[in-house]
């Protein structure tokens, strides 16, 4: 797939631009986005997300399309448990409303350009040493497990990282409207929003480690990770309020999501063994018995189970509320317990 610099310029000046128009659309002045706005615009980054994939299928060629539709799927479904975290971090912190969009973009942003520098770095690796492969695949099991069993209600704003920055920064209680410092007593603090902003920005570096060796296992095409990257977080922000009672009720997507990245790790393994250059290795020879997973099957296991983790994660928080209503005493049987027990 040849990808010249200009359309490396123009596809990163396009982002830019979208983030830029909604900063000044929607987020430099404070509010809650409805519920309406949110589903419009979600729709909209969504459509133009699957649009632009069509486009790489009929430009291209349509292994490159399945690529992109696998590392969007794949990143899209990160992306949404960063927003949990996000969730996490935000209450921790106790962000108003109607500041949460600036925290979000801001966030989003901070998340590109992490992912901008590790994929930069992961195409020069790739393309310089072949062992990466090994590395990528071991470090997605690794991360697959501590997915499936780490405790995710831990809260990011009472971690150690948090606690060290706190130690250096003299900071303010409350909130001063959307500013990063406040001056009192003729000394500057900082204030909760910008401890919410370094938190966010922590979280997304720790993401960044398994979302990028997740792609690279699904393509070796640096312009498809970035751009996959790119529209998975474009709505991420509407996404977040749109779906924000639903993230609680998603109870099985870290184990969905765990699968997912097992999956692309014996993928990344069995490459790795395909295109063998350890000397320690099978003699430094590749190993062509191993098979090549094809994208058309990468693409359905992805969506498969993500669908599968949505509709288990429903039907398993309909079944707990349903047992937990039918568990609660009603008004009737608390007046008739009353009466039972006065003479």
């Amino acid at each position: 797939m040849e990808i010249t610099p200009l359309i490396w310029l123009i596809t990163i000046a396009v982002t830019i631009a979208f983030f830029v128009y909604e900063f000044f659309a929607h987020v430099r002045t404070p509010h809650e986005p409805s519920i309406g706005e949110s589903a419009r615009w979600s729709a909209f980054y969504i459509g133009l997300a699957l649009l632009f994939g069509v486009g790489i299928g009929f430009v291209a060629d349509w292994r490159y399309g399945g690529e992109y539709f696998a590392g969007y799927l794949t990143e899209k479904a990160l992306s949404i448990d960063n927003l949990f975290v996000f969730l996490i971090v935000m209450t921790g912190f106790a962000v108003p409303k109607i500041y949460q969009q600036k925290v979000l973009m801001i966030g989003i942003v901070i998340a590109l350009i992490l992912r901008g520098i590790f994929i930069a770095v992961g195409a020069a690796l790739i393309a310089n040493f072949s062992w990466i492969f090994y590395l990528f695949g071991a470090l997605l099991l690794v991360l697959a497990y501590r997915q499936a069993f780490s405790d995710h209600e831990s809260n990011p704003a009472n971690g150690k990282f948090m606690g060290f920055v706190r130690r250096i920064l003299p900071v303010s209680d409350e909130y001063n409207e959307a500013k990063l410092t406040v001056v009192k007593n003729g000394k500057r603090f900082v204030t909760p929003m910008l401890l919410t902003i370094v938190a966010i920005g922590f979280v997304d570096l720790i993401f960044a480690v398994d979302s990028i060796p997740a792609i690279y296992g699904l393509t070796d095409e640096a312009y498809i990770v970035f751009t996959a990257n790119a529209f998975a977080l474009m709505g991420l922000r509407q996404l977040y309020f749109l779906i924000g009672g639903l993230l609680e009720r998603l109870v099985y997507l870290a184990q969905g999501l765990a699968v997912i990245l097992a999956f692309i790790g014996v993928k990344l393994v069995l490459h790795a063994m395909h295109v063998n250059e350890l000397p320690f290795i099978n003699g430094g020879e590749p190993m062509l018995w191993a098979p090549e997973i094809p994208i058309w099957f990468s693409l359905l296991f992805i969506g498969a189970t993500i669908a599968v983790a949505t509709v288990a994660s429903l039907i398993k928080t309909r079944g707990d509320r349903d047992t937990a209503q039918l568990g609660s005493p009603t008004e009737s049987d608390v007046d008739a317990a009353i009466k039972k027990e006065l003479p």
